[in-house]
């Protein structure tokens, strides 16, 4: 199984094809069948208002996407102001006009004709007539229709509010013959409290179910739902905790006599939940309950060995087949982790073949009870010619979605259909239910292509098999495997680590905590949790020829000022030499230290974690961005460092060279001490530069390596001198004149230092200055945001790395209408989050860098300890600063950056955006800014608004990825260009341009050569 998990597309779909083919026999009748369920289906979709309007506004409508779009956060909206807004946004923009009149259905017109009024209230300005004659009533009106529809859209897609209003609803005439599969809630948990509450929430429901087991319905348990920590670094914790729910409410189910479902979960999820289901089936309290079952994603590559596997167990179990949920976030996490290839297949046609290669499998399986979950008419009618005669599965479709697809099969042929049933509130199960749609609404789906009149029957009905063999089984070519995500002439994306790969994660636990001496001795120094001082004595031969002495001697005061000019001179004699170097090899030297850095990736994540206090994962972004930078600044020298050819009269030629300024200095941080120190010193050597490159004083061991690789990449030993130590060393380095530039990581207060040290000379030649430094980064979050993914993001940017990143988020900004709820679901997600060790994979929160900073920051947090609304239990035997949330009452109360696990809090008033976002521009900090919100105007506001050089909407603060959000900051965060953008070399070089008068020498011979012309 685990070899099938990022295994190549056309390897996995290879002999899934062969399973899932039809002969041609089969093929015609099962073409017979599928016309049937069409014709079925079609109907279906011409009779009721809702099947219309439906089909009017369908999701690849800018009008339909508006609708969904509205419906996934209007309920959840408290103020009224707010709504509007929301309202406006995403009615003002589409042109429901076109769609009036259009449909059959006077109900369909009449909510079109609503929509077109709608969009003149509150999308047409306040000049039109309508507008002036109801201005009054006007967007009261609308407010209330449109809560009127989305109670009516929760209708449509959830069951009931209540399972005992659910299991009403299944005996309503249009349920006859249909059975349900009740699933209690849609979100997973986020708190501990959220568990609990769900855990209650599914007791509940087998109680109420269990009063009727003689009605055949069902319950579905998404595991997710029991544990905020459901994740493989947190095995040890979730599994046991989870099986032991699991079996509860198992034998619960089973005393009662009815069946009870593990849903599905993302691919990364899949081993754990064997696990936990494994366990339990084989509990034997629950021998003779053939009520056990589980959800199996087709779009999986792993599917099929998980039928092999479920069938293996020592029972009969219910499987339920489904296509899959989560088809978008899998890809996009696949591309941003950089890992090997996708665990799931990247065409619907690979999909649907998946599909029906399993379900052959399971309706020859023993130990199986198959359960269909399709709206797919050419999918049904297979399934149905396997079957044969046999009626020992069921169907199952979505509440709300396939209306004319079973009723005849189950009221005319015996066929069993099951209904998945979302039961909860509207407010958050519309909301959860419109995503899944948004997320996984391909045009591709067999339900848009049904509303696509443009389609013909054939089209709809074509064989998913001849469509994969047609392209060889290839993955999507607008889907690139990871590592070319940046495309052909972009540069290669680093390799990541697949952590949830259980063996993966073993052995980078084994790896980054394996001893590092010679380059580290672990514990010395710097306290009991790992990572520590330098080296007192011995170390390896590989480094003796390359460092400098003050690192070899291994003290961390590093160098006196003499041995700094001589760095300074050696990179200075190197300068000729290096400058000269084509861009091409200079480029070359860096992809090669590229794949050196990958080569060397655990011992790098090793000094990581030991050195620095990186948690795993920050390890791996680390070594990752590193290369990155190697990469894509290789990438961008041979595109703009070669001269340029410029317009100018006949006669003469104008040339633009682009040219090394000489030494730079590059002075690093040690929250990022491989990336930002890289980063820095290869954009400086790839444009001809040579560079004494000074790390912070608390990391000179991964910097040492880090220049070691460098060098045996091809970097000349003198063009890339490695200085250490504290300060002094930093102001010895920049004070000498023939630094030609500085490239500058830190504090805002240091860097107004070295600005004024490169002007306090005025025999000096003025220098260019890049400083990336801090800032009190806020997010603001509307009353439209989602709270969970807002809670996700918040516990992120604040507290990994232990807020010890320039782009952390110190202050949150809530609307107050939400802030008091937003407020406790933080704090019970902070509650989940553990502290302790950098090697530990399940540490969230590692230790401050050193002591300094510790106190500092706890000295800090006594201070305002009367404002702290939530904070952690940390070890004591280590420099651990537990999170905190400190509740302030205005934004003008923060006025410092604090470096650590510290977040502030305060609210601002609903229809104030822009005033907010002022009073943040206010404090002159501009590194990085959030905006959570549904509302699209609201993220032009921002964008328009906000002084910042980095703006993240709807996601986290944290993790820029180099070519694709260059990061740098403005005012007193930054002077810019941003690094890992297309501009940041350009500062590190000279531009000289040269013209030459060629009439003196002959003229302009090209014109001579010309048909016409010339004497």
């Amino acid at each position: 199984m685990a070899k099938l998990y990022r295994a190549s597309e056309p390897d996995v779909l290879k002999p899934l094809l062969d399973r899932a083919a039809l002969d041609s026999d089969s093929r015609e009748r099962v073409m017979g069948h599928a016309l049937g369920l069409l014709a079925d289906l079609r109907a279906a979709q011409s009779k009721g208002w809702v099947n219309q309007f439906l089909q009017e506004y369908r999701l690849n409508s800018s009008e339909g996407v508006a609708l969904l779009s509205l419906a996934e956060a209007f309920l959840r909206v408290p103020d009224p102001e707010t709504a509007d807004l929301l309202i406006a946004d995403k009615l003002g923009d589409a042109d429901w006009r076109a769609h009036a009149g259009k449909s059959n259905s006077k109900l369909v017109n009449s909510a079109t004709w609503g929509l077109v009024v709608g969009r003149v209230l509150v999308g047409e300005g306040s000049t039109g007539p309508l507008r002036r004659l109801i201005s009054r009533a006007g967007e009261p009106f609308v407010r209330q229709a449109v809560g009127a529809a989305m109670k009516m859209m929760g209708e449509i897609f959830v069951m009931g509010r209540t399972i005992d209003e659910a299991m009403k609803r299944m005996r309503r005439p249009e349920n006859k013959g249909f059975t349900a599969s009740f699933d209690m809630l849609g979100e997973a948990a986020r708190t501990h409290a959220d568990a609990q509450r769900y855990f209650q929430a599914y007791v509940g429901a087998v109680d109420a179910v269990g009063r009727d087991p003689a009605a055949g319905h069902s319950i579905s348990v998404k595991l997710s739902a029991l544990h905020p920590r459901y994740e493989v670094a947190r095995w040890s914790e979730c599994v046991p905790a989870l099986t032991e729910m699991l079996e509860a409410l198992a034998v619960q189910a089973a005393s009662k006599g009815i069946a009870l479902t593990v849903d599905a979960e993302e691919s990364e999820r899949l081993e754990m939940s064997l696990d936990i289901i494994g366990t339990v089936a084989g509990l034997p309290s629950l021998k003779g309950w053939d009520g056990f079952g589980m959800a199996v994603q087709a779009y999986g590559k792993r599917a099929r060995p998980v039928i092999e596997w479920a069938n293996g167990l020592d029972r009969v179990m219910n499987v339920r087949l489904v296509k899959g949920a989560y088809w978008d976030s899998e890809i996009k996490r696949t591309q941003v982790e950089g890992l090997a290839d996708y665990p799931l297949f990247t065409r619907k046609a690979a999909t649907d073949v998946s599909y029906l290669a399993v379900a052959k499998d399971m309706l020859a399986a023993e130990n199986i009870r198959p359960a269909f979950a399709s709206h797919n008419a050419l999918t049904v009618a297979t399934i149905m010619e396997w079957a044969g005669n046999s009626r020992d599965f069921e169907f199952q479709r979505l509440h709300g979605m396939g209306d004319g697809l079973y009723e005849r099969l189950v009221q005319e042929n015996g066929y069993h259909c099951r209904v998945y049933a979302p039961v909860g509130g509207h407010r958050d199960l519309l909301a959860y239910l419109v995503r899944r749609l948004l997320e996984n609404g391909a045009n591709s789906s067999f339900v848009h292509q049904l509303a696509d009149e443009r389609l013909t029957e054939a089209e709809i009905l074509a064989d998913p098999v001849a469509k994969i063999a047609a392209v060889g089984g290839k993955r999507h070519p607008s889907i690139p495997l990871p590592v070319d995500l940046f495309g052909a002439v972009g540069h290669r994306n680093s390799a990541g680590l697949d952590l949830s790969d259980v063996g993966t994660l073993e052995a980078t636990v084994r790896a980054v905590n394996a001893p590092l001496s010679p380059y580290l001795h672990p514990g010395e120094g710097r306290g009991p949790i790992g990572g520590g001082g330098l080296a007192e004595d011995g170390e390896s031969s590989r480094q003796t020829s390359q460092l400098d002495p003050g690192l070899r001697r291994g003290g961390t005061e590093g160098l006196g000022g003499g041995a700094v000019a001589a760095a300074i001179g050696r990179a200075h004699a190197a300068f000729s030499g290096w400058s000269t170097t084509p861009v091409d090899e200079r480029a070359a030297c860096l992809e090669r230290l590229a794949d050196l850095l990958e080569k060397h990736r655990d011992e790098l994540m090793a000094i990581c974690v030991q050195e620095a206090f990186k948690t795993i994962g920050d390890a791996i972004g680390e070594v990752r961005e590193a290369a990155d930078f190697c990469r894509y600044y290789a990438q961008q020298a041979r595109l703009n460092l070669h001269p340029i050819e410029l317009p100018g009269p006949t006669g003469e030629r104008n040339t633009l060279h682009i040219e090394g300024r000489g030494v730079w200095a590059t002075i690093a941080p040690w929250n990022f001490p491989l990336a930002i120190f890289l980063g820095q010193t290869v954009a400086a050597l790839v444009t001809g530069n040579t560079v004494v490159a000074k790390p912070a004083p608390q990391t000179p061991r991964i910097a040492a390596r880090a220049v070691e690789l460098a060098h045996e990449a091809g970097v000349p030993v003198d063009a890339l001198v490695l200085v250490t130590g504290g300060p002094e060393v930093g102001a010895a380095l920049t004070a000498d004149v023939r630094i030609q530039g500085v490239a500058f990581t830190g504090s805002t207060a240091t860097s107004r230092k070295i600005a004024r040290s490169l002007l306090d000379d005025e025999t000096r030649p003025i220098v260019p200055l890049i400083a990336e430094t801090g800032g009190i980064n806020a997010m603001i979050v509307d009353s439209t945001a989602l709270p969970e993914q807002v809670v996700a993001d918040v516990i992120a940017s604040s507290f990994r790395s232990a807020g010890q990143r320039c782009s952390a988020l110190r202050l949150l900004l809530v609307q107050e209408d939400i802030a008091d709820g937003v407020i406790e679901m933080l704090s019970g997600a902070m509650e989940t989050l553990r502290i302790g060790r950098s090697g530990d994979p399940a540490t969230d929160v590692g230790p401050v860098i050193d002591q300094a900073a510790y106190d500092r920051l706890m000295a800090y947090r006594e201070s305002v300890k009367a404002k702290i609304v939530k904070t952690l239990d940390a070890p004591a035997d280590g420099l651990f600063v537990p999170p905190t949330l400190v509740r302030i009452g205005a934004i003008e109360d923060l006025n410092q950056e604090w470096f650590g696990p510290i977040l502030h809090v305060a609210t601002w008033e609903a229809g104030k955006l822009s005033e907010t976002i002022a009073r943040v521009n206010a404090k002159g900090y501009g590194l990085t800014m959030g905006l959570h919100s549904r509302i699209a105007r609201a993220a032009e506001v921002i964008e328009a608004e906000a002084a910042v050089g980095n703006l993240y909407i709807n996601r986290s603060m944290i993790g820029a990825v180099v070519g694709s959000q260059p990061f740098g900051g403005e005012g007193l965060s930054g002077t810019g260009p941003k690094a890992g953008g297309p501009r940041y070399l350009y500062r590190f070089c000279a531009e000289r341009a040269v013209s030459v008068d060629t009439t003196s020498a002959g003229g302009n011979a090209t014109l001579l050569s010309l048909d016409e012309g010339g004497i």
